[in-house]
């Protein structure tokens, strides 16, 4: 009679649609969206293209775009409906509030490396980029040598800061640092000559470029002074979550909804996807 029972919860339990058996099962992230009904995403305000705000202040961006088609993906696992909240970040903020739960998934323009993987983990890469120096085009600033004796902008907990801060050391160069909060400032402090040039990702500076109240003035010079590529954050050890979003992603990799969704951001800016990064979207195209 015992092995009868046995026999008979085990064919219901194959017959249980998989979002039922995972109910019972979800820990971490999920378990924290399932009772609450919500997903908290972090977001930048001022990274063009990837996340920035809207006339109507309503977070924008590649990134959005990619981060709701994974809040799709959890809503499938789930089997149930769930609201977003939109928290904003910051580069000094962004990886303190996902390690310590604030956010569950962070959507901005975040290089993926192994000192940030000691705190947080990252989905497959959705873009490629590198270290540029934006500059008015009649400053004479054509790279990192030209900066001599002036002034340039960085965002405080970037890897673009380290990496400039860095070089300036290494070349023995005389080159004041002003530190800022984010892209926005990094900006205006440009615009209202408190600084020569500011550094940031190359793709950043020419969404900034597009924003800017003077864009004919201004140019992206010098060459790569690093690699770094984006990838969307989630919590650290908690693998059912990354696997709810590898598995978003993958399926816009495998469908090409993906080009769709780089054209939209990226045509407007005539940047073509770089060879890398189509390879990454190709290694990131997982099979079920």
């Amino acid at each position: 009679m015992k092995l009868t029972n046995i026999a008979l919860a085990a064919t219901v339990a194959l017959a249980l649609p998989a979002t039922s058996v995972m109910a019972q099962d979800q820990a971490g992230t999920l378990a924290k969206i399932a009772e609450s009904g919500e997903i908290v995403i972090g977001h930048r305000e001022s990274s063009v293209p990837f996340a920035y705000l809207d006339e109507n202040q309503k977070p924008i961006g590649y990134s959005l775009d990619l981060c709701h088609k994974i809040v799709e993906q959890v809503s499938e696992e789930l089997g149930k409906e769930i609201s977003i909240k939109y928290v904003p970040v910051n580069p000094k903020t962004r990886i303190a509030l996902m390690a310590n739960g604030t956010i569950d998934l962070e959507c901005g323009s975040t290089t993926n490396n192994l000192t940030r993987q000691q705190q947080v983990e990252y989905l497959p890469t959705t873009f490629v980029t590198g270290t540029k120096i934006l500059a008015r085009k009649d400053s004479g600033i054509t790279s990192l040598a030209d900066l001599e004796g002036k002034a340039i902008a960085l965002a405080q907990g970037t890897t673009n800061e380290r990496v400039i801060v860095n070089a300036v050391e290494e070349a023995g160069m005389d080159v004041k640092i002003l530190p800022v909060r984010d892209h926005a400032e990094g900006l205006l402090a440009l615009e209202t000559d408190r600084v020569d040039a500011y550094a940031s990702d190359h793709i950043l500076l020419h969404g900034l470029i597009s924003k800017s109240k003077s864009p004919d003035e201004l140019a992206v010079v010098g060459e790569f002074l690093s690699f770094d590529p984006y990838a969307l954050m989630v919590r650290r050890d908690d693998s059912a979550f990354e696997l709810v979003g590898k598995t978003a992603l993958a399926k816009l990799f495998r469908s090409g909804e993906i080009d769709e969704i780089y054209e939209k951001w990226f045509g407007p800016m005539n940047v073509p996807a770089d060879p890398l990064l189509q390879a990454a979207y190709e290694l990131g195209a997982l099979p079920d």
